[in-house]
């Protein structure tokens, strides 16, 4: 989605008067073009807003007046919108909330007018994509989800003596359950619902295991006041009365998960008729919990900061959620939706927080324009033509990426270089060798792994695997738990990628992860499949060899890993210096690669699942290919990349970004990039061979 974004910064710099950082992005060329501005803004009126808080009409031209009456800004706002409407594009306008200021949060900025006329309001079209834009010390990459599969987690607390509540003198009413379910659900409508309360109470710590087994969206219905400038909300114990809950601990409960739901949407319910209309009388006050929920690491939250008619919420929510489905851009959605419910009083309630900067919270997998290769993709998966070289990207569910364990080894052992080469393990691994010893990386690795997994996985671990018996060196146990882990998920999930990959009759498999996870499949799937690893190092040389006899095929294939193995630790690719030490062993050496391998990654396809573009495992694993003899033969096949760098912010032209892949490979056109995870690609590979065997 072409844009022209507009950032406004807010910094707090003495009371009521802010000083104000504009950035200005327009698209259009592979070099981003940025202005930035920083400029001290006219005292924001607070006593005058709160006067008017009651009266939307006044806050919002109050407050209109207070923000535009600085000509920077105002000159700022009128030509990035020119921009947009002579190029026929959107203006996405972030208003970023410093964290020095978190009282500008109880503004009604959603309800700004046109600073032209002091009348239109700005965000009730697709024109201005309006959405509160919040940072977040949370250090894990936000990655979009596929469109096809999603799901949310409906919550609704009740507590059956929420009649003896009076929080600041307002009597707290029943919420009938079954009529904010159905209202959920309509405004949810294609999405696949799952219940709180089906057969169990909305409590805390129910709402935490659901949300850890995973979801995308999480919608709350609770009662909620503010005491002592904190936001508490009212859910239920075990026995269903009242469990009154700091939003603190909640947000802190939720920055605890390993996967955190795409979306929070915090709905007000009703408890009220207003001239005989249904409403909230809560007055905004889930609202307080989005900064904290963005900040701890949720991509997105809707909430409503003030009372709102159920006929505004009935008008809103579908129109969101139909919008959203068409193609993830959040802050379209809303806008879009605000403008439904345009006509109502209330229309400037929903407000979002954000940590998006693109605004997308999920996307359509598929290759970037018409791909009509599927044919030769099917038939050389069916006649065993191609190499899989399998990334870290295809383990990331299950034991985390390798920026995650990079940016906790930056934390705890004080990393101290630029903050983008924090969740670079490479470099981190280097700064470790150095500041510890050269083998302190692939021990700290296996430990890492161990605790990290017996800690996420531990209620599901046989007490076998969970217990390390004397004598068994870490290394092999935290092996076994990668495959009791593996195998677990395998049986859950027949589409698993493993296991779809394991049943193709492909003779090799190359893999840059450490762990038997494509090993456990192939057995499962009653193959017999042999193992090897690169011997670029001294310390491997002595290691057995494959028998020199041995060729692959379907039945017995061979796994060959290429930076390591965990039962040699003294194999594992970790630090910067390993990577490049690896990279100089194969231009000295070239007969550490089997000729088998040589031939399958000259002759046949390449399928490369689960690698980021920028990575060094990446881009020494491909200087090493490339360097392979025979690899002119490779044009003649279909080759595919299921691209993984989905994350927020990383890939910023998707055209130019296959572009370099192919001038990386020097193949051409003959490498095609589905953009999507490794197992949209697979999953969707697998239903066209099943698609093809049904037919034939």
């Amino acid at each position: 989605m072409d844009v022209v974004e507009l950032e406004i910064g807010l910094h707090r710099r003495e009371a009521g008067i802010y000083t104000v950082e504009l950035r200005v992005t327009l698209p259009g060329s592979e070099a981003e073009t940025r202005v930035t501005a920083r400029f001290a803004a006219a005292k924001i009126d607070f006593d005058g807003l709160r006067r008017e808080k009651f009266d939307a009409e006044a806050h919002a031209r109050l407050l209109t007046d207070c923000l535009f009456s600085g000509k920077e800004l105002r000159n700022a706002f009128d030509q990035a919108r020119a921009v947009a409407e002579a190029k026929d594009m959107a203006l996405r306008l972030r208003l970023f909330v410093g964290p020095s200021a978190p009282e500008l949060h109880g503004l009604f900025w959603e309800s700004l007018r046109d600073p032209a006329d002091g009348i239109t309001p700005l965000f009730t079209g697709e024109r201005i994509l309006f959405s509160r834009y919040l940072t977040s010390a949370d250090w894990r990459p936000v990655r979009r989800r596929a469109r096809s599969d999603l799901r949310a987690l409906l919550a609704v607390a009740n507590p059956s003596d929420l009649a003896t509540w009076q929080p600041g003198g307002r009597k707290l009413t029943p919420i009938d359950v079954q009529a904010e379910l159905a209202r959920a659900r309509a405004g949810l409508q294609g999405i696949r619902c799952e219940e709180l309360n089906a057969g169990g109470r909305a409590t805390l710590d129910r709402l935490v295991l659901k949300l850890r087994e995973g979801c995308d969206v999480l919608y709350l219905v609770c009662h909620g006041a503010v005491i002592d400038g904190e936001p508490w909300l009212w859910l239920e114990d075990a026995t269903g009365e009242s469990h009154r809950v700091c939003g603190t601990e909640l947000v802190q409960r939720i920055r605890g998960l390993h996967n955190l739901p795409a979306l929070v949407i915090l709905a007000s319910c009703e408890s009220a008729v207003v001239d005989g209309e249904a409403c909230s009388t809560e007055g905004g006050v889930l609202a307080a919990l989005g900064p904290g929920l963005a900040e701890a690491g949720v991509p997105a939250v809707l909430a409503m900061q003030a009372d709102v008619a159920m006929a505004t919420m009935a008008g809103f929510m579908p129109v969101f959620f139909t919008e959203l489905k068409r193609d993830g851009q959040i802050d379209r959605a809303v806008a879009a939706a605000r403008g439904a419910v345009g006509k109502r009083l209330d229309w400037y309630v929903p407000v979002l927080y954000m940590r998006l900067r693109g605004g997308a919270l999920w996307y359509n997998p598929g290759f970037e324009e018409k791909f009509e290769k599927w044919p030769s993709v099917v038939g050389q998966a069916e006649g065993g033509e191609w190499t899989p070289i399998l990334g870290p990207g295809l383990t990331d569910s299950l034991l985390g990426s390798r920026r995650e364990v990079a940016q906790r080894w930056a934390d705890t052992f004080r990393f101290p270089m630029a903050p983008h080469d924090r969740e670079d393990l490479p470099q981190v691994a280097q700064y470790l060798s150095i500041q510890q010893d050269a083998v302190f990386p692939q021990k700290q690795l296996i430990d890492y792994l161990r605790s990290e997994l017996l800690v996420r996985y531990r209620d599901d671990l046989p007490a076998d695997v969970r217990n390390s018996p004397a004598g068994e060196v870490p290394a092999a146990h935290l092996s076994r738990l990668i495959s009791s882990i593996g195998a677990q998920r395998r049986q859950r999930d027949p589409t698993d990628s493993f296991k779809v990959l394991a049943d193709l009759p492909l003779p090799i498999y190359i893999t840059a992860s450490q762990s038997d996870l494509i090993t456990d499949a192939l057995r499962e799937a009653g193959k017999e499949p042999h193992i090897d690893f690169c011997r670029w190092n001294d310390a491997t040389l002595d290691v057995p060899r494959l028998d020199p006899v041995y060729r692959p095929d379907s039945q017995h294939p061979l796994v060959y890993h290429l930076f390591g193995r965990l039962d040699h630790p003294q194999s594992l690719v970790i630090t910067e210096d390993d990577y490049f030490d690896f990279l100089i062993g194969m231009k000295k050496n070239k007969e550490l690669i089997p000729l088998v391998v040589k031939a399958a990654l000259a002759a046949k396809g390449l399928l490369f699942l689960g690698f980021h573009l920028n990575d060094l495992n990446f881009r020494i694993m491909c200087r090493a290919i490339m360097d392979q003899e025979g690899s002119q033969l490779r044009r003649r096949r279909t080759n595919v990349a299921a691209q993984i760098d989905l994350e927020e912010g990383r890939i910023l032209e998707p055209r130019g970004a296959r572009a370099y892949l192919e001038r990386y490979f020097d193949l051409g056109s003959n490498i095609s990039i589905y953009w999507g995870s490794p197992d949209d690609f697979v999953a969707e590979l697998n239903t066209r061979l099943k698609l093809k065997a049904a037919a034939a």
